[in-house]
């Protein structure tokens, strides 16, 4: 048997071990761990499972993840998540639709210091849908506005996914950072369109314009609301894009301006930041975990020369057979959607990035360039129905059936493909910042 086979066998154990639902971590260090030892023999593998552990997390570059993390649990504990609202709503909120157009606006700001999609869209539960629904919105659309808000959380820097994607692939963060803020930023325009079009039709989901409005000094007063959240990001984005400090260090500074906003605004009492702690603890593990599974699975695969083996045909494909590359492309992103319709971003990227960035990279597109689209296509997953993961989550937040928040998301996930195909067809968007560092 030849090894690439053994490889296969080890994808269809670990699938069979996914749905028999162990963790995506543990799952994928067993088969990692039994495909070492039958490809290298016992000795190299556990010198391997001895090793990985430390060189993981012991990696310069991933000593910003838990950081980051930690600063968006900050925000949304400190109630600073919630001011983002106010200051939106204020502006937005006496237009038709202006309320969910508002959540959009909240839940990029929102993305700009958080970096996770389930986290803005659980901070935004909180605070937008009873606004929503004491303002006469349908369930559906406002539930499934937050949903869809929450998946700008991973593309707006900083981001732990591009984090992770850079630890793998070796592509530099800042660069990926600063790749994810064109695309974000459209994504919030794309979102807030959509709201824009059910205004025109007669859809019971949209209540008639607030009769109250707010003057123009009151609009101005209430972006006092968002002046911590610009600061934290400022300071981070302008330091890394002018090199003064790398990403790791940013998170650092991050979350020193965020707590001093937060202590010195006097939002942050002494439960709420051992919670905040707590829950980047467990979070921060969990990731870990993940790494670190995938990081011995990896090993496995190389051992199999699986990768290898695929990107050496699929440059056959593209080279020999002439098949454009945009039909490779097309059919991996399609993949994508369908994992990440099953599964959370991180164990996504962790279970195949492996091998599809080699695919990639030898029919000639940019890391930096399909590290984006990649996050922007399992972030559809997280919305499509029948198992998005976005949509568990918003539905138990905002106590919504399931039918009810499927039907409302169906047109953000139509605009989400017009997106996506933009970024495909000018890869300028991604690429153009990145180009200027």
């Amino acid at each position: 048997m030849s090894n690439e086979i053994i490889g296969l066998i080890g994808i269809a154990v670990l699938v069979l071990l996914l749905f028999s639902k162990m963790w995506v971590g543990v799952s994928m260090m067993l088969v990692g761990f039994a495909g070492c030892i039958i490809l290298g023999g016992y000795g190299s593998a556990a010198i391997l499972l001895g090793m990985i552990p430390y060189t993981t997390t012991s990696y310069y570059t991933l000593a910003c993840m838990p950081v980051f993390i930690f600063m968006g649990v900050l925000i949304s504990e400190s109630g600073l998540g919630a001011d983002l609202y106010i200051a939106a709503r204020t502006w937005l909120g006496r237009l038709r639709g202006g309320l969910a157009m508002a959540t959009i606006v909240a839940c990029g700001f929102f993305a700009a210091v958080c970096g996770d999609s389930v986290t803005s869209a659980v901070t935004m539960s909180k605070v937008s849908y009873p606004e929503m629904k004491k303002h006469g919105y349908g369930e559906g659309l406002a539930s499934a506005t937050i949903a869809a808000g929450g998946t700008i959380g991973i593309l707006i820097p900083p981001s732990i996914c591009f984090i992770i994607y850079a630890l793998i692939t070796e592509q530099s963060v800042g660069k990926l950072f600063m790749a994810g803020i064109i695309p974000g930023i459209l994504m919030v325009i794309f979102y807030m369109i959509v709201i824009a079009f059910k205004t025109k039709g007669k859809s019971g989901e949209i209540p008639p314009a607030a009769a109250e409005g707010y003057s123009f000094k009151e609009k101005l007063i209430s972006l006092r609301l968002i002046w911590p959240i610009v600061l934290v990001f400022l300071v981070m984005m302008i330091g890394m894009y002018a090199g003064f400090f790398t990403p790791t260090e940013a998170a650092t500074i991050g979350v020193i301006v965020t707590l001093l906003v937060a202590v010195f605004g006097r939002r942050l009492t002494v439960n709420k930041f051992i919670n905040a702690l707590k829950e980047t603890l467990s979070y921060s593990c969990m990731i870990y975990l993940l790494l670190i599974g995938a990081y011995v699975f990896m090993r496995f695969m190389a051992f199999s020369r699986l990768p290898a083996w695929l990107s050496n045909n699929v440059g056959i494909l593209y080279t020999v057979y002439e098949v454009p590359r945009v039909v490779i492309l097309i059919c991996v992103l399609i993949f994508y959607i369908f994992l990440g319709m099953f599964m959370d971003v991180f164990p996504c990227i962790l279970l195949t990035l492996g091998f599809v960035y080699p695919v990639m990279e030898e029919i000639g597109y940019s890391l930096i360039w399909f590290g984006v689209i990649m996050t922007r296509m399992m972030e559809i997953g997280m919305i499509s129905p029948p198992f998005g993961l976005n949509l568990f989550v918003c539905a138990k937040s905002c106590d919504v059936p399931m039918g009810t928040l499927y039907r409302g998301i169906i047109p953000f996930v139509c605009m989400d493909f017009l997106h996506v195909a933009l970024l495909v067809a000018l890869p300028v968007l991604s690429l153009w910042l990145p180009s200027l560092m």
